[in-house]
């Protein structure tokens, strides 16, 4: 039993004085109130038991150690009992928040407990100390109100002596709170903390909610549908909005962002609870995304330092559709893989295989990695991108002492090196793996000794030594949307500041350089393409001799390409000549239908640009072909033969007839007057001059046949020119 004197003996002080600072207690109070709740957070009732008890033990691994001749409070060594170890996330998060405020007001606390006398008048044992620590704090934020109790619950010794203790000061609480505020001139005691720290917490209040979609279990559309159903409504942008909205992200098509006072309210609702949508950070939904704009069909991927699981089953997901398997590395305990293989069954992840070893003892040439292209590295880091430390202490380390950076607002020089050493040697053998080709290094962190340093340095001294091209810094795989991100990104490197929208966050991906005597032709992308069946259907042609010149194959293709190409142009010329047989003898009854019009009608027809011409000039051994000619005239015929389109291989190769439309040649001036007046588009020309003129280029006129329709009735195209040459 927890012994304390009780408060009559303090009974000696002023009350004038104490009411006044309660008074001045109660408007701060307020006015925190009024702070918390702008920000959307609703009022405290208290925690459970079970909660305290893992909140002080969490307090008692990470608080702040004074010297010696400074110590006031003595704390234990053992950690309190707890009844059970709950996995429950919500348990866990309010566990290491209330820890993680307690850490913050650590010396502000123990002001309180000296200056209102718990502490030394009070028999306390000094592994309670740390207990009495974070039910002080959660005292204070519930304006010292009483906590509510559920029936549920099995209750606590130890909190219910800590909490009979804190009932019987409460009094002498509040005073001394109030005169701490006096003393360092703030409203509450939330302006007594370094102006970073408020700003980080500011932030977190504010900051949207990242949430990913699970298209192993639903699709895009129906997450849409379903969100509508239940009252959100799709906003380009969902800051400063109150109401029940969701918007898309600019980077990542399968990441919807919502207002973070919405959290509560989201976590309740099916999609979230089947795992169908998944609350993560963007900087890791950054990163996959990346791995996937690398990736081919079938390359394994390497995941490295993975923190949260929800960034492994993220990548699962985008390569659903792939053979890709995914290795992580780094799990020191087998324990978990039941729990494990059951997470990633519940979110129907399939490709995902856990190696136990630490990268930095995995050897590059593993049998297993054989296939892995792509190595995802996300490091350990200071992580003061994030505005929020408790959710990355939880999904993305296990390392709680970084609490101690984020409660003062930066790194200590000495723990920066070592995180710095670590990131370089991690990334140096993530370079050593020869069968990969590019690593996506991703921290939180706003530091240039972990980020732009690292890779700079890792560049710089990377082995040449092994028979694989180096790597290079290629440029950002993600769409860079606003000119800011276009500026920050300059130099190849993609960051994103911490903002009110998003947390800080930079991405580097690294490639290695081509090797020049493996130029890959179109060719073989081609091929390539094809034997994974992508071109389904389509028939790749075959290779031209200067391309086999290029890639010098061996004597016995060469000498076999000549056999078929020449079986190939025999064909050809073939082809070619019963095609040219056939339009002769089109053009010959074309002709003919001509010939057979009196005299005064015949007309030898231009050539037009759609009509193909024979290979050469007509001579005088065709004229028997004409003549001789008895098929029945059809005036229509030509008009046919113009439109019929012309095979694209032998267009080239065609010359102009000179027969058809013979070069004029007039004895008189009028000639270019007489172009003139002549169609420009069919160049359908009548001539008829004198025979002495040119007789060896036209066949004798035939005499019309019986039956034949009168000349008015054929096409406009045929009918008599003026002809005032005549």
């Amino acid at each position: 039993m927890l012994h304390a004197t009780s408060e009559l003996e303090f009974s000696n002080e002023n009350s004038t004085e104490e009411i006044s600072q309660l008074a001045s207690l109660a408007l701060s109070d307020d006015t925190a109130t009024s702070e918390k709740t702008s920000a959307g957070l609703p009022e405290k009732t208290g925690y459970r038991d079970s909660v305290y008890v893992t909140a002080a033990n969490i307090f008692q691994g990470i608080r702040f150690e004074k010297s010696p001749e400074k110590v006031l409070i003595k704390y234990g060594n053992e950690p309190l009992p707890s009844l059970t170890e709950s996995e429950d996330e919500s348990f866990q998060r309010s566990s290491y928040e209330l820890a993680f405020s307690a850490l913050k007001y650590q010396d502000i606390l123990e002001t309180i407990l000296i200056d209102s006398y718990i502490f030394p008048s009070a028999t306390i044992p000094d592994h309670l100390s740390s207990l009495i620590i974070v039910m002080l704090y959660d005292f204070q934020d519930r304006k010292f109100q009483a906590r509510f109790l559920s029936d549920n619950e099995e209750p606590i010794a130890e909190v219910q002596e800590v909490e009979n203790l804190l009932n019987s000061f409460k009094i002498k609480l509040a005073a001394a709170l109030a005169r701490c505020r006096i003393k360092h001139d703030a409203l509450s005691i939330y302006h007594i903390l370094p102006e970073t720290v408020r700003n980080q917490e500011l932030r977190a209040s504010t900051l949207p909610l990242y949430a990913w979609i699970n298209t192993c279990k639903i699709s895009p559309e129906d997450v849409y549908y379903s969100l509508k159903k239940r009252g959100y409504n799709k906003v380009k942008s969902v800051l400063h909005i109150d109401d029940k909205v969701f918007a898309m992200d600019q980077h990542c098509y399968d990441v919807l962002i919502f207002p973070s006072h919405l959290k509560n309210n989201l976590l309740n609702i099916d999609l979230f609870k089947d795992y169908k949508l998944i609350f993560q950070d963007k900087s890791r939904s950054l990163a996959v995304h990346s791995v996937k704009a690398l990736l081919n069909m079938d390359d394994d991927i390497l995941v490295v330092n993975t923190g949260s699981w929800y960034t492994v089953a993220h990548m699962s997901v985008l390569t659903d559709n792939n053979t890709s398997k995914i290795f992580v590395c780094g799990v020191k305990s087998q324990a978990k893989d039941p729990d494990l293989k059951n997470l990633f069954t519940k979110m129907g992840c399939k490709n995902i295989e856990i190696l136990h070893e630490a990268f930095l003892n995995i050897e590059s040439k593993d049998h297993r990695l054989q296939k892995v292209k792509v190595i995802l590295l996300l490091p350990r880091c200071s992580g003061l991108g994030v505005s929020n430390p408790v959710e990355f202490i939880l999904n993305e380390h296990e390392d709680t002492d970084l609490l101690k950076d984020f409660s003062q607002g930066g790194t200590s020089e000495d723990k920066l090196h070592i995180l710095v050493q670590q990131q370089y040697e991690q990334l140096t053998h993530a370079m050593k793996f020869t069968k990969a080709q590019a690593v996506v290094y991703c921290t939180c962190s706003v530091y240039p000794e972990e980020n732009e340093d690292v890779i700079k340095k890792a560049l710089e001294f990377q082995d040449r030594g092994i028979k694989v091209q180096p790597y290079r810094l290629s440029p950002p795989v993600l769409p860079l949307s606003s000119l800011k991100e276009i500026h920050l990104s300059t130099d190849k490197f993609f960051r994103m500041e911490p903002s009110e929208v998003t947390n800080g966050c930079f991405l580097s991906v690294l490639t290695r350089e081509r090797d020049p005597s493996e130029a890959v032709s179109v060719k073989d992308v081609l091929a390539r393409a094809a034997a994974k069946g992508l071109l389904d259907g389509i028939e790749l042609g075959k290779t031209s001799k200067r391309e086999k010149k290029k890639k010098k194959k061996s004597k016995i293709s060469l000498s076999k390409a000549p056999m078929s190409n020449n079986g190939g142009i025999q064909m050809k010329i073939a082809e070619f000549l019963t095609r040219e047989s056939n339009a002769n003898a089109d053009r010959s009854e074309i002709l003919t239908t001509k010939t057979s019009l009196p005299q005064k009608n015949t007309t030898t027809a231009g050539s037009s640009s759609q009509v193909r011409k024979p290979n050469k000039p007509a001579s005088n051994s065709l004229v028997p072909t004409f003549t001789k000619n008895t098929s029945r005239p059809r005036p229509y015929e030509r008009q046919t033969h113009l439109a019929r389109s012309r095979p694209e291989d032998r267009v080239m190769t065609l010359k102009p007839v000179e027969i058809v439309l013979p070069p004029v040649m007039l004895p008189f001036p009028g000639s270019q007057e007489i172009k003139s007046q002549l169609p420009t588009r069919h160049l359908y020309c009548r001539w008829v001059g004198p025979k002495t003129l040119m007789p060896s280029y036209f066949p004798s006129p035939v005499i019309s046949r019986r039956g034949e329709k009168p000349k008015e009735n054929l096409p406009s195209s045929l009918l008599r020119r003026p002809r005032p040459w005549l």
